[in-house]
């Protein structure tokens, strides 16, 4: 349900709808008493689903609302119109940083000033204990004095309070913007994750487009937690050296090796810029016009107008031919060797190989091309590949032709076709138990696991999913965690959501297939308080001490495992073959 132009929300009058999204609603409107405009977001109804949400909503909220700063946007008031929460927020009249961009490149005074501005906010924001989530030029606001404002400050810590089923996407920031360790689903975010999301920024202000791009956020993730970053003055030779020097720190993929503070990074910024002979002020750079492509909203009916938005607006992005092309060969290169590197990557690894697993970056060989996916047929076209597109809303046609790719090697491609398909039946628990089941017959355990995942996640609170879905979740899951895409693709706050026991066991074994023993350990023994008698506790800790080379601590363990008939058959062959590992 929406809200109507002209409809009376508590004291404010809706003038106008400004813009939608994945997360919120934003709208216009008027507040007789005071004589002045306001913004309402209003959250997604499916925030709803959680009885106990509004609560966590309203807690959240009074939080952000604490912020005070003249480079936030401020929020006025919550408030609940017919069961839905929604937020009062300062209307800001102007445009997004990410429309002045597709104007054409900053000043030098303009990017002082988003450095100065933003940096002021995050900063101050930090000092509170409060993380943005979600830095990218569509929340950095301009208005009409030529003040700037960081909008949505919390929003996606305020979305993380509910139980929704929304999409991750629309919860854990914009793809071009996000941090490595928010692509992955980690938890425990840090100031680092905001520096990140700032530094792209500052990379796309200065180089003119940002890091990395492409056709789906499947593969701008994949590259933000894997590729290395593209250099700076290799995309733009005017880039300054030392600037490209402080934009690489920032960017690091490990947190421990970016800048501390957000104060840090300005200030190095800042002394870079002046030394390279660039002064903040009075000289403009020419850099190639903005290349940022992140979904937008649609066009407000302000003729341009700008209020504090989830999403800002924008006009259909302008590049030269040379960026195109060259965009399309760094692309080119990425989906080949992502691919490579993605292919038989669990069960291989399940009896814990000390000898570890080529970077991604390594290739092990092409996929094969499209005609050999189906040999037989008129021009090498796939039926499958045919059927999708002749039906693209059908999630079963997608699902067929994810299975294909999968079939052939293609991994990434059938994983980015199956979310396609996944999210065109979001409750279809006929259809996701096909789909499923599909991928656990391949043995395939990271698409298999996701979709168990979202079918789980289909019952309501007070109705359990069967206990076959649930034991097919845990096998899926545990068995994924091994996988080297396992945090990419799988969303660990949906499957916290429907067994957190299970969850940090399944953490625990990625971290130890990323060589983290002891924090693998550590989430183990997380597991365990919740849930001593977890079984997949057992067979992780047995994993641990074969890790640890101590194969005869982890003998009598996977021995009764084997053995034992409460345990599942899954976990018991797993175990049998672990044994017979020993000496």
């Amino acid at each position: 349900m929406s809200f109507n132009i002209g409809e009376n929300v508590g004291p404010y009058r809706i003038v106008e709808q400004l813009g939608q999204g994945g997360m919120a609603t934003v709208y216009k409107a008027y507040h007789a008493a005071l004589d002045r405009y306001v913004a309402l977001k209003v959250l997604h109804p499916a925030f709803n689903e959680d009885k106990s949400f509004e609560l966590r909503f309203q807690r959240e909220a009074r939080v952000v609302a604490k912020l005070e700063h003249p480079n936030i946007v401020p929020i006025y008031d919550y408030a609940e119109h017919e069961h839905r929460p929604y937020l009062v927020m300062k209307f800001i009249e102007g445009e997004t940083l990410k429309a002045r961009l597709q104007r054409g490149p900053l000043l030098s005074e303009e990017i002082q000033q988003v450095v100065d501005s933003v940096g002021a906010a995050l900063s101050y924001a930090h000092r509170q204990g409060i993380l943005h989530r979600d830095i990218k030029p569509s929340n950095v606001l301009i208005a009409a004095d030529n003040t700037m404002y960081l909008a949505d400050f919390g929003l996606a810590r305020i979305a993380q309070a509910g139980e929704s089923t929304l999409s991750s996407d629309s919860i854990m920031g914009t793809p071009q913007y996000i941090s490595p360790e928010q692509a992955m689903g980690k938890k425990e975010l840090d100031n680092g994750t905001d520096i990140y999301s700032f530094a792209v920024m500052l990379y796309e202000m200065v180089v003119g487009q940002v890091p990395f791009n492409a056709d789906t956020p499947f593969s701008i993730i994949h590259d933000h937690i894997y590729t290395p970053l593209p250099m700076p003055r290799k995309v733009n030779v005017k880039v300054p050296e030392a600037v490209e020097r402080v934009l690489l720190k920032a960017l690091s993929k490990d947190r421990a090796d970016r800048y501390a503070t957000v104060d840090d990074l300005v200030q190095a910024f800042k002394q870079a810029w002046i030394a390279a002979g660039v002064p903040m002020r009075g000289t403009a750079i020419t850099l190639p016009r903005s290349a940022a492509m992140q979904p937008t909203l649609p066009p407000a009916p302000n003729g341009g107008k700008t209020v504090e938005a989830e999403s800002g607006q924008g006009s259909k992005k302008k590049s030269f031919p040379w960026a195109i092309v060259a965009g399309g060969i760094v692309l080119l290169l990425c989906v080949l060797v992502g691919l490579a590197a993605f292919r038989n990557g669990g069960l291989l690894r399940r009896r814990l190989n000390p000898t570890p697993l080529p970077p991604p970056t390594q290739a092990l060989g092409n996929p094969p091309p499209m005609a050999t996916l189906m040999p037989g047929t008129p021009n090498g076209n796939l039926p499958p590949l045919d059927e999708a597109q002749k039906n693209p809303n059908d999630p079963n046609a997608q699902l067929t032709l994810a299975l294909s790719y999968w079939d052939t090697g293609q991994r990434r491609l059938a994983l980015e076709t199956l979310t396609k398909a996944a999210n065109l039946a979001p409750q279809d628990r006929v259809f996701l138990t096909k789909a499923a089941q599909e991928f656990q017959a391949r043995q395939a355990w990271v698409p298999a696991s996701a979709m168990y995942v979202r079918l789980a996640r289909t019952y309501p609170q007070n109705e359990s999913a069967p206990p076959e879905v649930m034991e097919a979740l845990r096998e899926a899951a545990y068995k994924a965690a091994g996988e080297t895409d396992f945090g990419l693709f799988l969303q660990m706050d949906m499957l916290e959501r429907a067994d957190q026991p299970l969850a940090l066991v399944v953490r625990g074994r990625a971290a130890l297939f990323g060589g983290k023993i002891d924090e693998a350990r550590s989430l183990l023994d997380q597991a365990r308080k919740l849930k001593p008698d977890l079984h997949e506790a057992a067979l992780l800790e047995a994993e641990i001490l074969l890790k640890e080379n101590r194969g005869e601590d982890a003998r009598p363990l996977l021995a009764d495992i084997s053995s034992n008939s409460t345990y599942p058959e899954w976990m018991r062959v797993m175990a049998k073959e672990l044994l017979d590992t020993l000496p």
